[in-house]
Parts: structure tokens; sequence; C-alpha cells
């Protein structure tokens, strides 16, 4: 995979503290800095993916509702509760 160069500008402490850590792990700083910025994007993804699921599970009567369970009911007008209010 090529690589792009990209100029940081930290103040001294971060950037002690960063080669400091990588001399630890015993790789690169510009390896620990990419791992770094890998699992933050790896974080985001799965903060994600939890977000939506909770989402999912606290409106799935709503869904259902709407569209019958596991979407069965789509666009069929079709209803497997008495409606939405209240439920919220």
């Amino acid at each position: 995979m090529a690589k792009t160069q990209l100029n940081v500008r930290v103040d001294e402490t971060t950037a002690e503290a960063a080669r400091r850590r990588a001399m630890q792990r015993g790789m690169s700083v510009n390896r620990y800095i990419e791992e770094l910025v890998k699992q933050d994007a790896g974080e985001v993804g799965r903060t994600f993916v939890e977000a939506a699921s909770d989402f999912m599970k606290q409106y799935e009567s709503v869904f259902a509702e709407e569209f019958g369970e596991f979407g069965t009911g789509a666009g069929t007008g079709t209803s497997t509760g008495t409606g939405r209010e209240g439920k919220r």
C-alpha cells in the first residue's frame, strides 16, 4: 500500500510521550501513530454499530408494528399492534 506523508505539530510533551510509547512497543513513532489512528477509526465503527443495535432494540416494536415481523409486512399496510400512541 502506498504511504502518504503527514506533517503534524504537537507540543514537546506530546512528542516525547509518543516517542517513549513507541519505543516501549518496539516500533517507530510513525507506526505508533498509524496504529493509534486505526484503533480510533475502529472504535468509531464499533460505537456506531452498538448505537444502531441499541436503537433497533428500543424501537423494535414500532418497526414490527409498521412493517410486520422482520419486515414481512412492508408495504402491505398490515399492523401487528394497536397503534403507536403511547409506545415511545
